[in-house]
């Protein structure tokens, strides 16, 4: 069956990007969309939190719950995602989110414009082991994103 350029991916199909504790599954990146958006399927076992708060200076994503329940703490207001919810998260406003629950979640997430690949493939190329701050800081800069630690922390 030809679709036209196009191309089918099953549930959890993709390709797997180990970068910040969480399962993300690429399912389609820039390459494909013209530079538009990329879509990841992200798997956020129970009771992991997810990347500290941060701010994307280039793109708007876009969560979908799938399964489970997340947290999400976006710009001062808290969200709790259930099955089929849909969060809106702007660029410039600073958000982190967490799976406090038994299950896990399963969240798909648009990025627009694409890129945001880019820098999760940049995190998978770092050695394993603890992470160095200030080298994720610069990596966060090369791409966009803004890293919002409290001052004790960062």
């Amino acid at each position: 069956m030809s679709l036209g350029g196009g191309y089918m991916l099953s549930s959890r199909g993709g390709r797997a990007i180990s970068a910040i504790g969480l399962g993300i599954t690429m399912k389609t990146d820039g390459t494909s969309t013209h530079d538009a958006y990329s879509l990841f399927e992200y798997a956020v076992p129970p009771h992991v939190d997810g990347p500290p708060p941060h701010v994307h200076t280039r793109e708007d994503e876009s969560f979908i719950c799938l399964a489970g329940r997340l947290d999400v703490h976006l710009g001062g207001e808290d969200f709790t995602l259930n099955f089929g919810d849909y969060l809106f998260l702007p660029r410039d406003v600073v958000h982190t989110f967490r799976n406090p629950y038994d299950d896990e979640a399963r969240i798909i997430s648009v990025v627009s414009p694409a890129g945001l690949e880019r820098y999760y493939q940049a995190l998978a190329e770092l050695p394993p082991g603890p992470r160095d701050i200030s080298l994720m800081k610069k990596i966060m800069a090369e791409y966009g994103l803004i890293l919002q630690l409290p001052p004790e922390v960062g």
